[in-house]
């Protein structure tokens, strides 16, 4: 089961753009390729990002799932997975590990974005279901597929630790070419 898991990398707000690293693995932990792309800080082409980060994989045909570290990249960049799922015709998984605190983002958004509003619909739009790791639970967000299939990728991907390790690896991939060292955990 191949899932392709997506994190942005650390960024500065005044640098205007922020690198995006997938990870293709077959569950549970064979990396089988890096994908790189980039979106807008604070931008509105996350999903274009991704739509070609997937559309220009030669894993596309055997992808199971598409997998993305929150609704977010790049700050406020929003993904809407409804939108993504339909483009690219792979199912689509947000993964946190705590659940977003909806009342604070609104007033974020609405103090620094024209279009608040649309960003903040994507962002609540979609249930957020909590998913039990044997450790602390994590939340997800689905579209294209059904929560008991969701569950089956996200406990397959889980080798050590609190998320699916292609998150993870994705993580420290993307992390160790923005710094030089990966820091910090997924």
């Amino acid at each position: 089961m191949r899932v392709l898991a997506v994190d942005d990398a650390p960024f500065r707000f005044d640098s205007g753009r922020a690198m995006v690293v997938g990870v293709v693995m077959r569950l549970p932990n064979y990396l089988e390729g890096v994908l790189r792309s980039e979106c807008a800080v604070d931008g509105d082409d996350a999903n274009r990002a991704l739509e070609g980060m997937v559309q220009r994989s030669r894993f596309k045909r055997q992808l199971k799932a598409v997998m993305i570290d929150g609704v977010a990249l790049g700050g406020f960049n929003v993904v809407d997975i409804d939108s993504l799922h339909q483009a690219t015709g792979v199912p689509v998984i947000t993964v946190t590990r705590d659940p977003p605190d909806l009342a604070r983002m609104g007033s974020a958004l609405r103090k620094h974005f024209p279009d608040w509003e649309r960003r903040l619909e994507v962002l609540s739009r979609k249930e957020l279901l909590e998913v039990d790791t044997g450790h602390k639970p994590i939340y997800v967000s689905l579209a294209g597929v059904g929560y008991p299939e969701a569950v089956e990728m996200i406990k397959k991907g889980m080798v050590r630790g609190a998320v699916p390790e292609p998150l993870r690896v994705a993580h420290i991939i993307a992390s160790g070419l923005a710094k030089g060292e990966s820091r910090g955990r997924a």
